[in-house]
């Protein structure tokens, strides 16, 4: 059996804000807790995204960012959810595209998708 992928880990310096922003997009709950580390997911399911207090800012675009899909409405009106959370947009040089490129409030970059079809 190979690897599988269990958990992403996300600097920040606010875990427990950044935990509620990232429950709020991706509808998780916390599943733990620990000085300086919440782990929020679905129970049972993998990944969790785990959220770790690092003293030093972010200070560069990230290397790895996560793409979501909006699974109930159409990307605008997700777009405008996720705003509202506290999201907001980016210019990384996309140019103009299909997704939106978005920030959380740590400034860690996501990308917002058009829906996919399920198969």
């Amino acid at each position: 059996m190979a690897c599988r992928i269990t958990e992403l880990v996300l600097d920040c310096t606010d875990p427990e804000a950044l935990a509620r922003f990232w429950c709020g997009v991706l509808d998780f709950e916390v599943l733990d807790r620990e000085e300086g580390l919440v782990e929020i997911g679905r129970p049972g399911e993998y990944p969790t995204l785990l959220l770790e207090r690092v003293d030093e800012p972010k200070l560069q675009k990230l290397r790895l960012h996560l793409d979501v899909n909006a699974t109930d409405r159409d990307q605008g009106a997700e777009l405008e959810r996720l705003l509202a959370l506290g999201a907001r947009r980016v210019d990384i040089g996309q140019g103009d595209v299909s997704w939106y490129v978005l920030a959380d409030p740590e400034g860690n970059e996501f990308c917002l998708l058009s829906r996919r079809v399920e198969p």
